[in-house]
Formats: C-alpha cells, structure tokens, sequence
C-alpha cells in the first residue's frame, strides 16, 4: 500500500509529498539533518526560512514546542485545521535543523485525513509547501511529479485537484501575538479566539 512506502520513505529520511487541507505539502522527518538538508534543496528554499512541523495530535505538538494558555486556545480553536502556531521550542525538538531560528518553531495539525494518518505513524514532520520557493503551490501529482521527480520518494496524491491556500501563521514565540502569514484563518478570528 502506498501509504506504508510513505512510512518507510519518511523513516528513512526521504522526501515524500501529501496532500493537506490547505496545500499538497512536501515532507520528511525533522529529527534528521540529511533528510532536512534534502527538504531545503529539493524546494530551494532558503535556509533563514524555517522548516514548520505538522503533528497528528495536540499531544505530539505539545512534545515539539512549548504551549502557553494562548497557543493551547488557538489550537482548540483552530485544530485540525488550517493555522501554523510559532512557539518557543521544546527540549524534543531543540536540536532539529529547521532553518530559522534555532529557538522557535511553527507547528500545525492538518485536517486532511491522508496526512493525518501518514503522521500518525510516523510522528512529526516537517513540512513546506510544494512547490519551488517563490512559485505557486502545485495542485495535481502530474505537476508534481514533474518539478519534483525522483528527488521525492513517494507521492500521495488525490484523483482531483487540491486548491487551497497556504495556512495562516500566527507568532506566539515574542510577546504579543503576531500575524506572519495571512491565510483562511482571519487575524480577527485569532484575536477574538485569544480575547
């Protein structure tokens, strides 16, 4: 089964694409520095961007960064779903080469049923959008495939095209709340969620 090759692929620090519910993302373990250091030159991204993670569960997030009562609201708000929340990094993650900032990292919980039961075996991911820094995020496994090739070990795909739009991100890691990306959540959604 190809969801099994995925689990496989991401174990081995390999490079795999899935379908999310705002965007196909482009993934692989985060506890690997081979395997980031594939992410980072596969999309070209660049390295002062950090890598976010997405996790199947608040549990599993709470392992990776560390919550505060506003980040536990946003995540009980908007998980799963479509928000990236930047905090503080916790000791399991301290050590992930992420690009960025080594202090912080952006974490998620994807709505999508194929990406949630790919991180349910695997444990968190980093993920990005695929597509190559600064292009449109692609929306069929043909487009894909063909930016990405064989640099991506398995490719998850959906029969019909995945349009959305990126996650919003929100700062929580520096003091007062910070909108870094606009996306379907609102910044109004956010602050009425956090007042």
């Amino acid at each position: 089964m190809i969801l099994d090759e995925a689990v496989g692929a991401v174990r081995d620090g390999l490079l795999v694409v899935v379908p999310t519910d705002t965007v196909y993302g482009i993934g692989t373990r985060p506890d690997d520095p081979a395997a980031t250091a594939r992410l980072f030159e596969a999309k070209g991204r660049p390295r002062d961007l950090e890598l976010p993670i997405l996790v199947a569960s608040l549990p599993e997030a709470r392992r990776a960064a560390v919550f505060d009562a506003r980040a536990e609201r946003l995540a009980g708000e908007f998980w799963p779903g479509a928000l990236t929340i930047v905090l503080p990094r916790a000791p399991a993650s301290r050590e992930w080469d992420l690009g960025g900032d080594p202090e912080t990292v952006g974490v998620r919980m994807p709505h999508h049923p194929l990406a949630r039961a790919l991180l349910s075996a695997t444990g968190p991911m980093a993920v990005t959008s695929a597509n190559r820094s600064g292009v449109q995020p692609l929306t069929t496994c043909d487009e894909l495939t063909g930016v990405f090739g064989d640099a991506v070990a398995v490719y998850l795909c959906q029969d019909e095209p995945l349009v959305g739009e990126a996650s919003s991100v929100v700062d929580l890691a520096h003091g007062e709340p910070r909108p870094v990306r606009a996306g379907s959540v609102t910044d109004e959604q956010v602050r009425r969620a956090l007042s």
